[in-house]
């Protein structure tokens, strides 16, 4: 088989830059290891920054979005006696979207076959070839059958534990990388959100988040140990946990309920670079990582693909290659910034085992600055709701 672009994953990353180069009438072929139910089991982040939202409207697939999304214009900072609220469409005048993670990638697969994109499930044995040159092909077996696909270009959107990344040699690549000596226990239930808004909280207790999928489904965060376990955690007292670290008046309109699914995710902030090597590039948690407290991973995936798409396009279109030269230091210029971000926002509103009290003061102090500092406030709307492409 042969194509223009393969693109190793089929998350949002693969499957958006697949239509934005199909609508541009270059050929794609989509590999994806697991099953599209598999792809649309896993639960992910659901705040959408307006980069997202502009390339699912530029590739009229955004109606779903916009009817069942929930627009939100702030968010509350929580410092265990007050909510602060960091009001985004008054300071910056622009806005973020709840909607889940699954649902976009819902829509991006349910139209797949459509619009002309290919997408092979269960391709296992992945393995990326010739990459250093422009002959590239990948190789993947199908129900016991290996399979070939030569292309110019090879797009790694498998995330972290994917092979694209993998494919760069150790003497060419070079990881950053934080590991946190936390994680988070997640519960999804299907009962109203406690706010209208997200809440993030820094309780004496740890960090806590109270977000939603809809007015109808909540998601809710507690930090806890890394090697903390499920079982120690029955649903009651995780919602009485939650109800101390979000304080009283969130308390007060906690609805409570049996969890749909509960996780714990450890968190960490990894980059790698470059994201070029020959004719492949990475996209997305191939690429990076960052700890879900500023919303990031899927909007800087968004903003990889986004320009990743607009240089190959020019490429196969124009015959031009200085999108694709530039594509690396562009995208990770945009990276660095949010890592920046979401590693400020976790310092801030979690407890640190080696914080101590000297570390508690000092959250205490920062999160009464930033209440009554329209600037401090700027910054991080500025920040949250996404940095210009």
């Amino acid at each position: 088989m042969k194509t223009d672009v393969a693109i190793v994953g089929a998350g949002p990353a693969g499957l958006m830059l697949a239509h934005l180069l199909r609508q541009a009438g270059i050929d794609v072929v989509v590999l994806e290891r697991k099953s599209s139910d598999y792809v649309l089991s896993r639960i992910r982040a659901g705040v959408l920054e307006q980069v997202t939202v502009d390339l699912l409207d530029e590739l009229d697939l955004g109606e779903r979005m916009h009817r069942e999304g929930l627009p939100h214009e702030g968010f509350f900072l929580a410092d265990g006696e007050r909510l602060i609220h960091i009001n985004m469409a008054e300071l910056t005048g622009r806005s973020v979207m709840v909607y889940g993670q699954t649902e976009v990638t819902r829509d991006l697969m349910n139209a797949s076959a459509a619009r002309g994109v290919e997408v092979v499930y269960e391709a296992e044995d992945v393995a990326l070839h010739d990459i250093d040159n422009e002959s590239p092909y990948v190789t993947y077996l199908k129900n016991g059958t290996e399979h070939r696909v030569d292309a110019r270009f090879i797009a790694g959107c498998d995330g972290f534990h994917g092979p694209s990344r993998q494919a760069i040699p150790d003497t060419v690549g070079r990881a950053y990388e934080r590991v946190y000596p936390f994680g988070w226990l997640g519960i999804l239930a299907d009962v109203p959100p406690c706010n209208d808004e997200l809440i993030y909280a820094n309780h004496e207790n740890g960090f806590a988040l109270a977000s939603m999928r809809s007015k109808t489904r909540s998601r809710y965060y507690i930090q806890v140990p890394l090697d903390e376990k499920l079982s120690d955690w029955p649903d009651d007292r995780l919602w009485d946990e939650l109800a101390t670290r979000l304080g009283p008046d969130a308390a007060s309109h906690i609805t409570r309920g049996p969890a749909l699914e509960k996780s714990i995710a450890p968190l960490r902030s990894y980059v790698f670079e470059p994201m070029r090597y020959g004719s492949l590039f990475l996209a997305g948690d191939s690429a990076h990582i960052v700890p879900p407290t500023g919303a990031k991973g899927l909007n800087l995936a968004s903003s990889d693909v986004a320009y990743l798409s607009r240089a190959m396009i020019e490429y196969f279109k124009e015959g031009r290659s200085e999108g694709i030269d530039a594509y690396s230091q562009t995208a990770l210029a945009r990276v660095w910034k949010s890592e920046r971000f979401s590693w400020t926002l976790t310092t801030l509103m979690h407890r640190f085992p080696d914080g101590g009290a000297f570390g508690r003061r000092m959250q205490v102090a920062e999160l009464d600055y930033i209440a009554g500092s329209r600037a401090a406030q700027t910054s991080i709307a500025e920040n949250y709701i996404g940095l210009p492409l």
